[in-house]
């Protein structure tokens, strides 16, 4: 059973003033005798560090000292809960391996030591919340190694227009000229500029 490592960190602005945090999951039956305890961290966000089992995905939420449940802003998915839906996170922890850190075949035989490489988990946030981007386009930018709001930002037009063509005509019509914008703020937390700026977007149609 592979292990790795893998951080989670709750915005600042998701916790409202709450001092302490736990995080419960699918990893520990959703018991709060088994939660882990977020620490405080210095801009105001809290984190903690779990290690989970490779290959799996694993819904979660984190639960406030003040009786409240509330998420990051990772992906979400939609739950039944007792009849009800519940929106919980859910991360998938993969193994990726770097190939540049295998050691190269030599044309003479000599005894050579086999690194082993750790595996990563890729933390993919919800890139739907970007306007013009859907589940399929999402989908299509994961593949191209682009999961997080950040990535996307620092991407050019010139490089997402190639990424839609190479999709197909299906994705080549759409126009991803304001989505590392919108992606700047939404790594930075700054929902309400988002919204304003989406608003003003679909409004322009």
């Amino acid at each position: 059973m592979m292990k790795t490592k893998v951080m989670f960190t709750l915005p600042a602005a998701n916790i409202i003033g709450a001092d302490e945090c736990v995080l419960l999951g699918e990893f520990n039956d959703w018991n709060l005798e088994k939660g882990f305890n977020l620490n405080k961290q210095a801009d105001g966000s809290m984190q903690v560090e779990v290690e989970l089992e490779t290959g799996k995905d694993y819904q979660y939420r984190y639960l406030l000292g003040n009786g409240r449940w509330i998420n990051d802003d990772n992906e979400k998915i939609i739950s039944e809960l007792s009849g009800f839906p519940v929106e919980n996170c859910i991360i998938r922890v993969v193994e990726v391996v770097d190939e540049t850190l295998l050691p190269k075949p030599k044309a003479i035989k000599s005894k050579t030591k086999t690194t082993k490489v750790k595996p990563v988990a890729i933390l993919k946030e919800d890139l739907t919340k970007i306007e013009g981007i859907g589940k399929k386009i999402e989908s299509l930018l994961y593949k191209n190694n682009i999961h997080t709001y950040k990535q996307l930002s620092k991407a050019t037009i010139k490089s997402l227009k190639e990424i839609l063509e190479n999709g197909g005509s299906k994705y080549a019509m759409h126009n991803p000229g304001t989505w590392p914008k919108q992606a700047k703020l939404a790594a930075q937390a700054k929902w309400d500029d988002l919204e304003l700026l989406q608003k003003k977007l679909i409004g322009g149609k």
